[in-house]
This record gives structure tokens, sequence and C-alpha cells, in this order.
């Protein structure tokens, strides 16, 4: 990564420019069995497909609140690279009624509801299927995103010294997060590129952003995010680890 990069959307670019084949998020969901590897070109892309969405038809400025209710998934990270892209506000498990627009998964709805302005849902399906019926009064991510474009250019240039996140009440700039997440490399194990980290932490923490997203981009690694994890015997996580190539582990008390 380049000692220049100064927001998350400048991480991505300059992964996407260093090596665009490598993985950079392999997503597991112990309670499906689901496993999703997407390179840096495949998240990229995602990425990219989510800004135009965000940008376009729902119309996010920069400096709006996206609030963000959902757990930690490879689509969550998709949508916070979004929101940077744009310059808008991700807003992890923020207060619906209080934000611009609303991203929610398939169990907050309820509270999602109290958002004024337009509402996304995900499914949070194997493969980002689609709700087999769209929730009332919300957009289907999974039937939204792909039919957008593969490229994305914000209206205008992302401040890194703005808001860029907001999680357990505690605001970042985009700079903030680029050097906190540099900062926190080392503890977490992520040595240089390469490095593979597996993270069964949440994100409703700066700890589990840092170690489930933010930092691996940060240093040239990747993750191995990992939900509900604690459905997980010690044997097969021990296997996943081999298996995986993981040189570091970020996981809750007790697992």
């Amino acid at each position: 990564m380049k000692a220049t990069d100064r927001t998350p959307a400048d991480l991505l670019r300059s992964a996407l420019a260093a090596d665009p084949s490598r993985p950079l998020v392999t997503f597991y969901d112990d309670a499906t069995g689901e496993r999703v590897e997407l390179s840096v070109t495949t998240f990229a892309n995602w990425v990219a497909k989510t800004a135009n969405l965000l940008q376009g038809d729902l119309a996010a400025e920069p400096g709006d609140r996206v609030a963000l209710l959902l757990p930690a998934h490879w689509q969550t990270a998709v949508w916070l690279l979004a929101c940077a892209s744009v310059g808008v506000v991700a807003d992890l498990g923020g207060d619906a009624a209080a934000a611009d627009l609303v991203v929610s998964g398939p169990d907050t709805l309820d509270a999602a509801r109290a958002c004024s302005g337009e509402r996304v849902a995900l499914a949070l399906r194997p493969l980002g299927g689609r709700f087999p019926q769209p929730p009332d009064g919300f957009l289907d991510y999974a039937a939204e995103v792909p039919g957008q474009g593969d490229r994305f250019q914000p209206y205008a240039p992302v401040d890194p010294q703005a808001p860029a996140l907001i999680v357990a009440g505690a605001e970042y700039t985009g700079t903030e997060v680029v050097e906190r997440a540099r900062a926190d490399a080392p503890a977490l194990g992520l040595t240089g590129p390469g490095t593979r980290l597996l993270s069964g932490l949440p994100y409703d923490t700066w700890e589990g952003l840092s170690a489930g997203l933010y930092a691996p981009l940060a240093t040239g690694g990747s993750v191995v995010l990992c939900r509900h994890l604690d459905r997980l015997g010690e044997e097969a996580l021990a296997q996943r680890i081999e298996s995986e190539r993981v040189s570091a582990t970020a996981t809750a008390p007790g697992r």
C-alpha cells in the first residue's frame, strides 16, 4: 500500500494496482456452510457497482449518513468501501431515524423502517442471492446492484479529513481509518503483503472492523472473515486455519 493513501478507497485502489488477482476477503458463515472468496478485482467490482447505486440511484452525497444495520459479512465490507468511495458516512448499527438512508440485513428491517430516506435491504443469502419477496418499502440490493456500472467516479473528490465512519459511538475521518488500521497491523500479526488474518470478531467495534477489513487492506494482506464462528469446533477451526493458510487470528475471548 502507498504511503500517500489517505482514505479506505485509496487503499483499495492501491491493492488493485499492486496485485488484483490475490484473495482479499474470504467469507465463511458457519450457520449456513457458505464460503465465498473475493479477489481484489472481484471485491473492487462489487464496490464500484455499489458506489454507483449509492451515488446514482440513491442520490447520496458527501456528508450524508448511511446507517448500516448489517453483521460482519462480505457484503458489509463492500458497503463500507462503497461509502468511502462516495464520501458518505458509514454508521455501523446507527440510528436509522437519524440517517439519510439505511442499509439493512433481514433481521433488522423493523428498525430500518424508522429511516425516512431511501432504504435498501440485503438478504445475506449465499452467493449474494435475492429475497424471495422484496420487503415492503425497501429496494432489494441483490436485484439492483448487478445492472450498475463496473467503474465508479465520484461527482466530487472525497475529503480525507471529512467524517467517514462511525462505530460504537466514535467518529473517524478517512485518514484516521487508514492511520489506525496501519497502526493496528503489527499487533494483529499482519506483517506485510500476503499475510492472512482470520477474524471472528463482529463489526460493531473498531477492533472488529480493523481486523475484519481495514488492517488487512492497509497492509496488502487478506482476511478470512467468519460469521457464527462459535458454531465451529476446535478441530474444524484448526483445519480451516491450515487450509486457508492463515498466519494470524483475531477471535472473541473463549473462541
